[in-house]
């Protein structure tokens, strides 16, 4: 399971570029995830997008609508199951999101004023369908490579 959470100022992203953000930031996270662009873990995913009014965003210490210019700002908070989230799979969820980020924007390069926060809950600390979710039973339902799944053990101990 995995929540990606898109705080923009209003009217940042039109309906197209959430369109193909709400399928560009799924794969970001999912292929590194189970290991594979496997449909079957999509429905895992899901993407909001927060608009908010400029007056209600700050950077520098001051408010988007006193800055007298247009500035690009965005926080990217991705929430993922407790799992083999080593710095470098960490490292390659967040430059995959930028970069989906930045062509759908048709920018040559992210943003410096996008921000990508990843966080982990721990095991134990998710929940769905009226109880606690875990990790582990994915694993067996194949969508997960089993390099993956491997690796996804081995980190939690199981």
């Amino acid at each position: 399971m995995t929540i990606i959470t898109v705080n923009a100022p209003k009217g940042r992203l039109d309906l197209e570029q959430r369109r193909e953000l709400a399928e560009t930031l799924t794969d970001a996270v999912l292929v590194p995830e189970v290991g594979q662009a496997a449909p079957a873990a999509r429905v895992g995913f899901q993407v909001h997008f927060v608009e908010r009014e400029p007056d209600m965003m700050a950077i520098g210490g001051q408010l988007l609508s006193d800055a007298g210019q247009e500035l690009d700002v965005m926080v990217i908070d991705i929430a993922v199951m407790d799992a083999a989230w080593q710095p470098d799979v960490r490292g390659q969820v967040i430059e995959r999101v930028l970069a989906a980020l930045a062509e759908s924007c048709g920018l040559a390069k992210p943003s410096p004023t996008w921000w990508v926060n990843f966080r982990v809950i721990d095991e134990g600390s998710w929940g769905s369908s009226g109880g606690v979710l875990s990790v582990l039973p994915l694993l067996e339902s194949g969508v997960c490579t089993e390099e993956r799944a491997k690796a996804v053990r081995a980190a939690l101990g199981a």
